[in-house]
């Protein structure tokens, strides 16, 4: 898709879309950087001046929420402005709203004159792809600093957001050209987003934007422009009235983290716990097992992979946010191309056959044809379509690195992720364990939990305190059930799904094994380190009600059987070492919910004190990799009032009393 951006003559750039300009025209000295720091840094006092420190000094957290994110200047300004301030918060968060997204290039030009913003400019540039619409979240700073793009249109996008903001700035081209940014709807849905005493900041002061500012609760007052502009308005949210909550409001106060109890110590906990110690808990993990990843977690190597839908419906959008969270946490935390690699990865639109006609729930899981079998319509994914950022139709090429046939890699037979990886489970959970904050115990089985005034107690089957904590979270899989029965009107309909993988050295004669993994009716990954030595594996199997990580005969020919549809040149290739007994299986036991997703969040009573029952994380099924490190990120944020992760609508599919709630209805 073409730049929103058209930069005329003299450097200003220009939307024909608005007709407006994109920053005030002028030298260097006035172009953009001037006006962010006069009127947006300047008008809501994030800058220290005369001696007076900037509003955020000293703040453990500060969140600016930003209607009109253009070319990214403000944001660049305040990234500097805050890395400049010896008295900064601990941790910045940026919301900033943007229907159409400039190119990477446009905000490298953008500031060109500008040579103390252009190495961050540089590391967001480096970061600016993949923007359909949804939110998109980037860390900087070690995940000090955090920006959530909210791409798509301003009104609808504010709605969907759930923080309360410190500062807003109000941006965005002229209200003549683009009234609905400045219309009284959408000024009511930043104030929604402010706490008494939020500071607002913007360029024009006309009439009609003034006074729908004070009809939402804002004091305005005109203050010196920056020339050629006279004036600019600065406003602070002091309502006369009782504001009504939001639906999803923050539930806990920012600045007091305290002790935070997570049981579980697979992909789904340890992602909690990170999440949480990384805005100062104090976190204790307790697992039954001696050692963490001990259950599905272990599995040695999974995939990091997009589910594509052809409506692009909420599981596609939720798996994108999940690719995003995981890759950002994987290029931090683990050693690329021993840990895991950003490889992409080469899925297969297989239609059902014998080989997997056994294995109805992975037809239920199939990314692109759910259990009516319906596939992609072959006209979805061509080039220029804006999906194609993410994922493409295969071609030849893609399908020789698969080891496919061209004509299965050619008409919709096959897509290509280009932001997918594979990666070792148990090597991510060591790592977000590792992390200052977080003490783990192993060999610690937790039979019950009780809550005691503020304080959460951890119980062992004789009733003895193993821990105790303001604040626990239950990330144990399918024994979360057990666990969480005495918390629920009805006990949680979560499912055990047995799956059984088959590895084994690389053959010495390997041409047919595929140098990218390839995704479809189970995953093929090569040219790994298996039992330290260059191998490949394959799975899964799919066993309903089974509860135990047994290994079965049976589903060592199922795993070649399904091999056989998926690559049939490696499965020739690597029959023999099936025949022979070369390969080694390793079995494992995922936790479902009856509709494949995670269940996240309180299991309080709709309008109750979210903390008079215990939080959830649980029912990851088959894409704990995929989901696991956003469903933590998504707890953290709520609890810390921080901006989600995602959209309230994406996140009110997660609610871990969703299913208790509907069989409490019956």
């Amino acid at each position: 898709m073409s730049s929103p951006v058209r930069w005329e003559a003299d450097g200003t750039p220009w939307s024909d879309r608005f007709q407006d300009i994109y920053r005030s025209r002028g030298g260097a000295d006035l172009s953009g950087l001037a006006q962010a720091r006069h009127v947006f840094l300047g008008g809501c006092a994030l800058l220290a001046q005369d001696g007076s420190p900037a509003a955020w000094a000293g703040a453990t957290d500060w969140r600016v929420l930003e209607t009109g994110f253009g070319l990214g200047l403000n944001f660049l300004a305040t990234w500097q402005a805050w890395l400049e301030d010896p008295a900064r918060p601990e941790r910045l968060h940026y919301v900033g709203v943007e229907a159409w997204p400039p190119d990477a290039a446009d905000l490298l030009r953008s500031v060109a004159h500008l040579p103390m913003l252009q190495p961050l400019a540089e590391r967001l540039a480096a970061v600016w792809h993949g923007l359909l619409p949804g939110w998109h979240r980037f860390e900087f700073e070690g995940g000090r600093l955090r920006l959530t793009l909210c791409v798509g249109e301003v009104r609808a996008a504010l709605r969907e957001l759930a923080f309360a903001a410190d500062s807003v700035f109000l941006d965005g081209f002229d209200p003549a050209q683009n009234p609905e940014m400045w219309d009284v709807q959408t000024l009511k849905a930043v104030a929604r987003l402010c706490r008494p005493g939020t500071r607002a900041a913007t360029w024009t002061v006309a009439r009609a934007v003034r006074e729908h500012l004070t009809q939402v609760g804002f004091v305005v007052e005109k203050a010196p422009g920056l020339p050629p502009k006279r004036d600019c308005l600065r406003a602070r949210w002091a309502p006369a009235w009782t504001p009504r909550h939001a639906p999803y409001a923050p539930v806990w106060p920012a600045a007091q983290p305290g002790m935070a109890l997570v049981i579980g110590a697979g992909l789904a906990g340890s992602s909690v716990g990170y999440s949480l110690a990384l805005r100062g808990w104090s976190v204790t993990v307790l697992d039954r097992a001696e050692a963490p990843a001990s259950g599905a977690s272990g599995l040695p190597v999974g995939l990091v992979a997009p589910h594509v839908s052809p409506d692009d419906r909420a599981l596609s959008q939720l798996t994108r946010a999940g690719v995003q969270a995981t890759l950002t946490r994987a290029h931090r935390l683990l050693r690329e191309g021993e840990d895991w690699a950003p490889s992409g990865v080469l899925e297969r639109c297989l239609a059902p056959s014998a080989a997997h006609a056994a294995d109805p729930d992975a037809n239920a899981d199939h990314p692109t044809r759910g259990r009516r079998g319906r596939s992609l319509p072959p006209d979805w994914l061509q080039p220029g379509h804006p999906g194609t950022v993410w994922s493409r139709l295969a071609d030849a090429d893609d399908g020789a690195k698969a080891g496919l046939a061209p004509e299965d890699a050619t008409h919709g037979a096959a897509l290509w992720h280009a932001r997918a990886a594979w990666l070792r489970p148990a090597a991510l959970v060591r790592a977000q364990l590792a992390q200052p904050g977080i003490r783990f115990v192993g060999g610690c089985a937790v039979a019950g939990l009780k809550r005691q005034g503020a304080r959460w107690r951890a119980l062992d089957a004789r009733g003895a305190v193993l821990a105790e904590a303001d604040f626990v979270v239950v990330a144990s899989g399918f024994d979360s059930l057990a666990l969480l029965r005495a918390w629920t009107a009805t006990p949680l309909p979560l499912h055990a799904l047995r799956g059984q993988v088959a590895m084994g050295p690389m053959p010495a004669e390997a041409e047919a094994l595929p140098r990218v993994p390839v995704n479809g009716w189970g995953s093929l990954i090569a040219n790994v380190s298996i039992d330290a030595r260059p191998g490949w594996i394959f799975g899964s199997t799919f066993e309903r009600d089974c509860a135990e990580a047994v290994i079965r005969a049976g589903d060592v020919q199922q795993n070649l059987a399904k091999l056989s549809v998926l690559s049939p040149a490696a499965a020739r290739q690597l029959a023999p070492q099936f025949a022979a007994g070369q390969t080694r299986a390793w079995a494992g036991v995922r936790c479902t919910a009856p509709d494949r997703v995670p269940l996240v969040g309180p299991l309080s009573r709709a309008g109750a004190d979210p903390f008079e029952a215990p939080w959830v994380c649980t029912a990851m099924g088959a894409r704990g990799l995929t989901l696991s490190v956003l469903c933590g990120e998504l707890i953290a944020a709520r609890i810390a009032g921080e901006p989600w992760p995602v959209p309230q609508r994406l996140a009110a599919l997660l609610r871990a009393q969703r299913h208790t709630e509907v069989n409490a209805a019956r």
